[in-house]
């Protein structure tokens, strides 16, 4: 077998920054438009009110909203663009400040905590992205894991309250570390910077956006089509590792077909597919695991103040995938920053 492909260069190399974006949101948003008219056209169609004509009018239902933010996701994706690393940096700050108090308000916390509570909204999450922004980025991959790390129980300490003090503490900073420290990742890439590849950072995000969810889909369905042996059977039934493999292995495929939009090669896309997709799956059992020990089955509800119903449920996954990726390509390309 010839797998000389997997070396080859980038066939676009020689194009501008703008050239390609161009090129990759005239092919998103066709895409996105192809499948609207087929979902309108489909959904003109008339269902008596059997059984089966009610569960696919469910499933029209399901796929209109996921498909209504697609066309959000990627508007929003198209304007961070528009907008520079900076606007990005704000958007995902915002994100992350939503996601936050998402993940807060569905723990019990006590008034002592009140403290804790503001320095992470207000301090933490606020310099983290201002020290992404900067291009601080060795204070950067530190700032949450060691000197949050400290803060956070000392604020805490200081309020007096010794009730459930561990438990309390490891909540806030594990929404801190998921929340703020993992998603603001996304943003950094925009800022890295490959010789001879200026201005790629733009792909970097869409390429892990893009994989990310082919893989988390492919997996979706490979657990729901392939004989299930889940392996950690009171957090997630649908988790197992057959299911993974499909997940890690489509996004490798599909990372790989992607290459073009990336600095990489077709091999190495794949391979960086590969571990980010895989990585974000694991991430999202033991968000699981998290709902399951809180007691619910989603991070947003209807009685949720959080103004980002669910929110959670859908970044979290690229909160584990995100740090990952991004490290595993400055280790990889050996960038200085």
């Amino acid at each position: 077998m010839n797998w000389a492909w997997l070396s080859a260069p980038n066939p676009l190399s020689s194009w501008t920054p703008s050239q390609q974006v161009g090129l990759l949101f005239v092919i998103l948003f066709g895409v996105l438009l192809l499948t609207s008219i087929g979902s309108f056209l489909s959904g003109l169609r008339e269902l008596d009110g059997s059984a089966a004509a009610l569960q696919i009018g469910q499933r029209r239902q399901r796929f209109a909203h996921e498909l209504r933010l697609a066309w959000l996701g990627s508007s929003v994706f198209w304007l961070a663009w528009v907008a520079g690393a900076v606007g990005a940096t704000l958007l995902f700050g915002i994100l992350s400040f939503l996601a936050l108090r998402e993940y807060i308000t569905l723990l019990h916390t006590r008034r002592a905590d009140h403290r804790s509570l503001l320095l992470a909204f207000f301090v933490i999450l606020p310099v983290q992205y201002a020290l992404t922004g900067g291009r601080y980025f060795d204070l950067f991959s530190v700032l949450i894991p060691v000197y949050s790390f400290l803060a956070i129980p000392v604020v805490s300490a200081l309020a007096g309250d010794p009730a459930r003090f561990l438990e309390r503490n490891a909540k806030i900073h594990w929404g801190i570390m998921v929340c703020v420290y993992g998603l603001s990742h996304a943003p950094a890439l925009l800022l890295l910077e490959f010789p001879g590849y200026l201005g790629s950072g733009a792909f970097l995000l869409f390429f892990l956006v893009a994989v990310v969810a082919c893989g988390q889909s492919a997996q979706l369905a490979a657990s729901r089509r392939l004989r299930r042996r889940p392996l950690a059977r009171q957090i997630s039934r649908d988790f197992s590792m057959r299911a993974w493999w499909v997940g890690a292995l489509t996004a490798g495929m599909v990372g790989a077909a992607l290459f073009w939009i990336t600095p990489f090669k077709a091999g190495q896309a794949m391979l960086m597919a590969f571990v980010a997709s895989g990585a974000g799956s694991f991430g999202g059992l033991i968000m699981q695991a998290l709902k399951r020990d809180a007691g619910v089955h989603n991070w947003g509800n209807l009685s949720s103040i959080t103004g980002a119903v669910g929110l959670l449920d859908r970044i979290a996954v690229l909160c584990f995938a995100a740090p990952v990726f991004f490290h595993s390509v400055r280790w990889y390309f050996q960038l200085a920053l």
